[in-house]
């Protein structure tokens, strides 16, 4: 009886190893998650980057035709918007692409943390389980106890 009194209740979780992956999971889930959400803003910027360049080859072409005209230089700049317009159209599919990829991650990201945290509701379930078990194993021996030494005196 002095054994049971006298002996700490441990708690071992069967599934902490599950629980152990999925929370490396989820780590690496929130990494590829940043990973795709900082490919997205690169993708972003060198479009922005485009954009602004091809707005200057537009200003550019405009002040060509007001003085003396140079069609070589007219035209190379014609070419150079041409370029720049389908260097953006190839980019905003880049940025989609990022995007869709990013949307991806967040949900594999969400599904790995719904995974992670319903194991943390058993475990923390069983736990409470684990304690009731414990408080009613106290119980029974103190109630042991109680009767043992009532009725060892009483007789």
């Amino acid at each position: 009886m002095r054994n049971k009194v006298n002996q700490m209740a441990v708690f071992r979780y069967k599934m902490q190893s599950i629980l152990d992956i999925k929370q490396k999971l989820e780590e690496q889930e929130k990494i590829a998650f940043g990973i795709a959400a900082a490919k997205l803003q690169e993708e972003q910027e060198l479009l922005q980057k485009f954009m602004v360049r091809k707005a200057g080859y537009d200003r550019k072409a405009r002040t060509l035709v007001e003085g003396t005209i140079d069609l070589l230089e007219i035209n190379a700049c014609r070419r150079a918007i041409e370029v720049m317009k389908t260097k953006i159209r190839a980019q905003m599919l880049e940025v989609h692409k990022a995007q869709r990829q990013l949307e991806a991650a967040r949900q594999r990201l969400n599904a790995v943390m719904i995974e992670r945290k319903t194991y943390e509701k058993l475990k923390e379930k069983k736990f409470e389980e684990f304690k009731q078990e414990v408080a009613y194993e106290e119980n029974q021996a103190v109630n042991e106890l109680v009767s043992y030494t009532y009725h060892g005196q009483s007789t």
